[in-house]
């Protein structure tokens, strides 16, 4: 099979999500359709010609010649901390994808879905989110996001408002706000169960996080009752050179 061709990508917009995270719109050179969840490669590459590549998620779908992705910057990296805080609008990068057929979801889906999301691994399920939107599916969705603290949620907007369909439980690890019903601290059992679907609803569940995550709230799901081979996990390293 012949490899991905890079393409030339143009940087339209950026914008924070939050301190340390932004928001890039790119335009994409001879761009192609792409599912929710999926993923593309980024390559930077310097005057001397040095060169860094890096996957993310795309975090919305629709337009064949638009790419739209969130970044995380992770300290001491390579590529992130630049698209965070420093790439302009009009700068070129290179692109390839998109990638993945499997931590999808497709429209034509009708069964019950369950998101749940630690950190930056909201992405690719808020892609998710607003595909079901676009195509105004009936699909239930329930979405469980783990994050620190109030600070560090993405697209905190988007979500707080109303989405016929869609539920959002989000669980705070280290700050919860004033007046929350739940403090701070680690996404649990009961989190899961309460903020999901029950397994007899045989729902899609999609996890995304950080590894020691995604393991957790898995064996969580499968515990419950789930049926592993309707679990579909993607996960990252808590550290790197992003």
């Amino acid at each position: 099979m012949a490899a991905m061709p890079w393409r030339r990508a143009v940087v339209l917009a950026r914008r924070p999500e939050t301190a340390t995270a932004a928001t890039l719109l790119l335009h994409v050179d001879g761009g192609g359709s792409s599912v929710a969840g999926q993923r593309v490669e980024v390559r930077l590459t310097a005057e001397d010609g040095y060169s860094a590549d890096r996957e993310y998620s795309l975090a919305r779908t629709g337009d064949a010649d638009r790419a739209e992705i969130t970044v995380q910057a992770i300290e001491g990296g390579e590529v992130s901390p630049f698209l965070v805080d420093e790439i302009e609008v009009g700068s070129e990068l290179a692109l390839r994808g998109p990638i993945g057929g499997w931590f999808v979801w497709r429209p034509e889906q009708t069964e019950p879905v369950l998101l749940v999301a630690g950190g930056s691994g909201i992405v690719p399920l808020m892609a998710m989110v607003r595909a079901r939107r676009a195509a105004d599916s009936r699909a239930p969705f329930r979405l469980v996001y783990s994050v620190r603290s109030r600070a560090e949620l993405f697209y905190r907007s988007e979500l707080r408002a109303p989405d016929p369909g869609v539920d959002v439980t989000t669980v705070y690890t280290r700050e919860a706000p004033e007046g929350s019903r739940r403090p701070a601290g680690r996404l649990t059992v009961a989190d899961v169960n309460t903020g999901g679907w029950p397994p007899d609803f045989a729902p899609t569940c999609y996890v995304c996080g950080p590894t020691g995550f995604v393991e957790t709230v898995a064996d969580i799901l499968v515990a419950l009752g789930h049926d592993p081979r309707r679990v579909r996990t993607e996960r990252f390293g808590p550290t790197g050179d992003g």
